[in-house]
């Protein structure tokens, strides 16, 4: 319509200009309908390419986003690897330790709880200075049975028994050589004992120098990842050396602390006991002083 329009306003400038201009009827409207084809033609055109625009946006969201989706799926399980591992505290020992070390401490523990139970056993009264050996052999010298009090005490397995029979063995040769022989054997059985303790002692000894030796075998495998790895070293690599540092000077110590302890203990106990030893065989042996001559000096 628009074009007819123009047509028209054409027709009536050139009017105004003396020079008319006649359209046939069906030209003009061949030209209209041309007109009208390529109006409607760029206004159906241009509506895919706007179509087209949304379709690739909406192919954009599309491909965005199952990224986002699968990192959250990829970031879940490095979550859940980095999680520390747990391990019980004895399992972890014995891997520092290994084989050889908990061997060795395995056997100097045993080794000392023997050690202790037998020196018990061994330093009680009963075993070194029993009171009912004292009031039977000096009830038989009360009653002057030589004899019987002798075998009273040779049958007896205590300190002071041993000690006793050698005395009255050498009486016959007078009171100095029977207190010489009482001390001999005095001397000898305090030895025994004091034979026994010592291997507490050696053990309280070398438990924390293997632990030291434990100590520096650790830190030489530590230094060794360092020495030889290209790039940084893994913690956990490094651990391992540290790790078997550390539990060795501290088996080491548990052992040591507790064989030292008793040591000192039982050993004190002992030597009280045998300075009793002496007192009590002297005063009982004290009334035969005039037996073969002089008190010895």
């Amino acid at each position: 319509m628009r074009f007819i329009e123009f047509l028209f306003f054409l027709e009536m400038v050139m009017r105004s200009l003396n020079r008319p201009i006649l359209l046939p009827a069906n030209v003009v409207l061949c030209l209209a309908v041309a007109i009208g084809a390529v109006v409607l033609a760029i206004h159906v055109g241009g509506r895919p390419a706007i179509a087209q625009d949304d379709t690739v946006i909406e192919d954009e969201e599309v491909v965005v986003a199952p990224p986002a989706t699968s990192r959250e799926s990829v970031d879940a399980p490095t979550t859940e690897a980095a999680a520390p591992r747990k391990i019980s505290y004895l399992k972890w020992a014995y891997q520092s330790l290994g084989i050889g070390y908990s061997l060795i401490f395995l056997a100097l523990s045993f080794t000392l709880v023997a050690l202790i139970v037998m020196n018990l056993l061994g330093a009680r009264r009963d075993n070194i200075v029993p009171s009912d050996l004292i009031e039977g052999f000096e009830a038989h010298l009360n009653a002057k049975q030589y004899q019987e009090a002798y075998e009273l005490a040779r049958n007896d397995e205590s300190v002071l028994g041993k000690v006793l029979s050698a005395g009255l063995a050498k009486l016959s040769a007078g009171y100095g050589p029977a207190i010489e022989a009482m001390q001999e054997v005095g001397e000898d059985e305090n030895m025994k004992l004091e034979h026994r303790l010592s291997y507490m002692a050696l053990i309280g000894s070398i438990s924390p120098m293997i632990g030291l030796f434990g100590t520096v075998h650790g830190m030489i495998k530590s230094f060794n990842v360092i020495a030889t790895s290209t790039t940084a070293p893994k913690p956990s690599l490094l651990a391992e050396g540290i790790s078997t540092a550390l539990f060795t000077t501290l088996v080491g110590l548990l052992i040591a602390i507790p064989a030292i302890a008793a040591y000192s203990i039982l050993r004190n106990w002992v030597a009280r006991l045998v300075l009793e030893v002496g007192i009590t065989s002297e005063n009982l042996m004290s009334r035969f002083q005039t037996v073969g001559g002089k008190k010895p000096s």
